[in-house]
């Protein structure tokens, strides 16, 4: 009894309040700026800030669960939990859930799950697992990644076919930083450097749909279908743009409260966000999220083994990625490929996925001194 008491005061003395304050200051403004990308409110029921809200609360509850278990635990149900995955990604592409021409959800009734979602989470675990025990001191070859080529095509196939190339895309960035991470030989960056340049012509002329080379034409000449295709890119930039040094003020901006701004509670967001706060706020908000995923990093660096210091470089890439691409798809620099701003965007599955990342930096914070 007195052995577990120890362990207990222990693990509440290594509690992050740094990482958690941070979570709370961004969760805090991002569903703020939620309630102003949906005012004024047609009703309760259907807000989206409203939904977030609950999302974040059930986000929060799963949080305090997963900080209470070693995240050792992960190096054994990591394939039980990549084989689930990889059986709702069939699922909802078979009989899932269509919208917008993308069959990609399951309808559970009380919510739409996105099986690409934590399938993003489950490739940083199955990764992260695979390379802490398969360790290799002067690089991994070719062959010895044939494995994990192999884990990370499976989910990235499924996810391509729903049609979502953004979420597939992010599959492979997923594989690519944690590979680079752990270090190759210069043999092995070769051949796949050159793989992936066919790879990419080859998915331009056979894989892609019109409508995704029309996203990354209209990313290049946006001004050629200013009323079409270009439209969102436009807006974006218009938004932004029109919010200043110190934007419009909050419940003020006009391209979101007048309907211009397409998806503005979803890819979106940070748009609406850009021009109630301008240039300064802006930077204030961003320096706050990516303080945090710094200090994912550093939690990274202190971790107590090689799994917990992939596991949480993992989490930390995957949410960093994201935030990154989605911004740049704001400012125009990228093409609309439907990535969301992790606790930004609107989205429950892309929430409780964020979330439980933060739990699992949280949990190797936690036991960085256990042996």
């Amino acid at each position: 009894m007195k052995d577990i008491l120890r362990i207990d005061r222990r693990l509440l003395a290594n509690f992050d309040f740094v990482l958690l304050i941070l979570l709370l200051v961004v969760c805090a403004a991002a569903l703020s700026n939620l309630y102003s990308a949906s005012y004024p409110p047609k009703s309760l029921a259907t807000t989206p800030y409203i939904k977030q809200a609950i999302f974040l609360l059930f986000g929060f509850a799963m949080f305090l669960v997963i900080v209470c278990i070693d995240y050792q635990e992960l190096l054994f149900w990591n394939y039980p939990m990549y084989v689930l995955v990889l059986l709702l990604l069939a699922f909802a592409f078979f009989v899932g859930y269509e919208a917008n021409g993308s069959q990609r959800w399951i309808n559970l009734g009380f919510f739409k799950l996105q099986p690409s979602e934590p399938a993003k989470m489950i490739m940083v675990i199955t990764l992260a697992s695979y390379y802490a025990r398969k360790e290799v001191i002067d690089g991994y070859s070719l062959k010895q990644l044939v494995v994990p080529l192999v884990l990370t095509g499976i989910p990235f196939l499924l996810i391509l076919l729903q049609p979502d190339l953004g979420t597939a895309m992010m599959i492979a960035i997923i594989f690519v930083s944690m590979t680079i991470f752990v270090r190759l030989k210069l043999s092995t960056y070769m051949i796949l450097g050159t793989a992936a340049v066919t790879l990419a012509v080859f998915a331009w002329e056979k894989v892609l749909k019109p409508y995704q080379k029309q996203r990354i034409q209209t990313f290049l000449h946006p001004e050629d279908d200013p009323m079409g295709n270009g439209y969102q890119i436009l807006q974006s930039k218009i938004a932004v743009g029109s919010g200043g040094k110190f934007g419009k003020g909050y419940l003020e901006g006009t391209q979101g409260h007048l309907h211009f701004l397409p998806e503005r509670h979803t890819d979106f967001a940070f748009a609406v966000w850009g021009e109630e706060w301008g240039f300064v706020g802006s930077l204030i908000f961003l320096g706050v999220y990516f303080f945090l995923l710094i200090w994912g990093l550093y939690i990274a660096m202190n971790a107590r083994d090689r799994f917990g210091v992939l596991l949480a470089f993992g989490v930390v890439i995957l949410i960093f990625w994201q935030a990154v691409i989605n911004i740049l798809m704001i400012l125009g620099f990228l093409p609309v490929v439907g990535i969301p701003l992790p606790l930004v965007s609107y989205g429950g599955s892309s929430l409780l996925t964020t979330m439980i990342g933060f739990a699992i930096l949280m949990n190797i914070r936690m036991r960085r001194f256990q042996i």
